[in-house]
């Protein structure tokens, strides 16, 4: 009994040092004042206890179960916002100039990037140059008060829920954003990035991960109907150039549904087969660029899953270098354009005498697509893009184990229509409104490597499976391309070193040169 007595002693002391422990590392906001009764501003509570946690050396910042109102709350190293189940921080309305804090002075490289790749301050939830950060918990981030664009003549207005430069060791988790502004998270030179299990029903994109390095986003959900979902790009917004890379996102879902029809389960569109926006399709994909001044290395995307949204873009327009990226296990459904969009292309939104880009090794594989393009006001629009400019080339490309269902539904007369090159213009499939394939046009690729693939169509469709124009060592093998009466499956422009094994239709072909070939 005396021993049973000890031990349990210990363990109660044991026990009363932890709670000791806790109540020094947790920051309940309720103890500075907040109040989470939809109706308070909490500013400058929230703020003090973020203050009060870094002066003892950091800590957690606990919300509780409430209504927070808020606007900039500016984070410091070493510290954990934490929204506990029935927390939700709220982006107040900026009143009379009073708001969020003002966005940073206008440098002189802002005109390389987009308007909101130059400003992080007047975001909801700000940091810069800290280490050691962390918002987690079962909670909500309500942009409420969140505009959706830059707001330069409106003082104390914000457009994003979290703005992050310059940081390092920096992880997202669990936590729920409704209506993000612009921007739920914009992650702009942040290295040690982990984001997981977050889920974004976002007003514009979801998640934007600008010039980091070592990123890892897993098991997210991402709903967003105007703009992408989850993009990787790489801007001057830092005033150099600086790539994205050791990227891993895996175990995602990316969809294209009403707003806050994500959180609410219902997964409703009123748009149906129109545009919500003024690229004439729902968005909601996953995209590498458009800014690409620093390019992108090292990717790797596995285990997602898209619906009623875009597919992948791969893009680089302002010089930067894309190689080594692996887009693997894939499945998508109801893909308002392409499913995959791959660009070299030279808009050079950068510093004087900035090369064109590179894009090369690059492997797509096991992918599988039901429903793809076909929509009202472009129905030939669905096929996969990868396109170069003139004497820019993509490299080394492997397509492997894909199978594709398209709307098509063109007549051959699609096949005469020249395709325009937008050369300088920004990338993406929307500028391309026709094409001569209705599977996969290739233009100024070496090196490509396409085998097993499945491609149908639901609406009969007289254009070629396959279009290569100046494309140059290619191999085609074990292909299964659904085709009509007449119709080539292949159609050669400029082509050399061309072969094929094993493709439904056509012989065993090798073509050392072709001007101009159908088979």
């Amino acid at each position: 009994m005396r021993n049973s007595k000890l031990l349990f002693t210990a363990l109660l002391l044991f026990t009363l040092a932890l709670s000791a422990s806790a109540k020094d590392v947790f920051y309940n906001v309720l103890d500075f004042g907040a109040r989470g009764d939809g109706k308070t501003n909490n500013t400058k509570a929230i703020n003090a206890a973020i203050a009060a946690a870094a002066k003892n050396g950091g800590g957690t910042v606990y919300f509780p179960a409430g209504n927070f109102l808020s606007f900039t709350i500016r984070m410091k190293s070493k510290i954990t916002l934490h929204l506990d189940q029935g927390a939700v921080l709220i982006g107040d309305q900026e009143v009379n100039g009073v708001g969020y804090d003002l966005p940073e002075e206008d440098a002189w490289y802002k005109k390389f990037q987009d308007f909101g790749h130059s400003y992080w301050k007047n975001s909801l939830i700000y940091g810069d140059s800290l280490r050691d950060i962390a918002i987690t918990g079962n909670g909500m981030i309500w942009g409420k008060g969140l505009y959706t664009f830059d707001k330069p003549n409106i003082k104390g207005s914000g457009n994003k829920a979290i703005g992050i430069k310059n940081c390092f060791n920096v992880t997202i988790k669990d936590i729920s954003i409704l209506h993000g502004g612009h921007f739920c998270i914009l992650a702009t030179g942040v290295d040690n990035l982990t984001i997981d299990n977050v889920r974004a029903d976002a007003d514009r994109d979801a998640f934007d991960i600008d010039c980091c390095k070592n990123v890892h986003v897993s098991n997210c959900n991402i709903n967003s109907p105007t703009d992408d979902g989850l993009c990787l790009k790489s801007s001057f917004g830092l005033g150099y150039a600086k790539a994205t890379e050791n990227v891993t996102i895996t175990n995602c879902h990316v969809y294209g549904y009403d707003h806050g029809t994500l959180l609410d389960g219902t997964f409703k569109t009123d748009f149906k087969d129109e545009a919500p926006n003024a690229n004439h399709s729902i968005t909601g994909r996953l995209k590498l660029g458009t800014e690409s001044n620093g390019g992108f290395r090292n990717i790797a995307i596995s285990n997602c899953v898209f619906e009623h949204s875009r597919g992948i873009c791969i893009e680089t327009a302002d010089g930067g270098l894309i190689e080594d990226v692996v887009i693997d296990n894939i499945t998508m459904r109801d893909v308002t354009d392409t499913p995959f969009f791959i660009r070299l292309n030279a808009r050079m939104r950068g510093p004087e005498g900035t090369p064109v880009g590179v894009c090369r090794r690059i492997t797509l594989s096991n992918i599988n697509v039901y429903d793809v393009g076909g929509r009202p006001k472009f129905p030939e629009v669905g096929a996969c893009m990868v396109m170069g400019i003139p004497g820019h080339y993509i490299e080394d490309l492997t397509l492997s184990n894909i199978r594709i269902y398209f709307r098509a539904g063109a007549s051959k007369e699609a096949i005469d229509k020249e395709v325009p090159q937008n050369i300088d213009m920004y990338p993406d499939p929307y500028r391309w409104h026709s094409l001569p394939a209705y599977g996969m046009y290739f233009r100024y690729v070496k090196g490509l490597r396409v085998s097993d693939v499945v491609l149908r169509y639901m609406n009969r469709d007289e254009r070629p499976a396959f279009v290569l124009d100046d494309v140059h060592d290619a191999t085609f093998y074990n292909i299964d391309a659904q085709k009509g009466d007449g119709a080539p499956q292949f159609i050669l422009k400029n082509v050399t070193n061309f072969s094929t094994h094993q493709v439904n239709g056509v012989a065993d072909t090798k073509v050392e040169k072709a001007d101009k070939k159908e088979l």
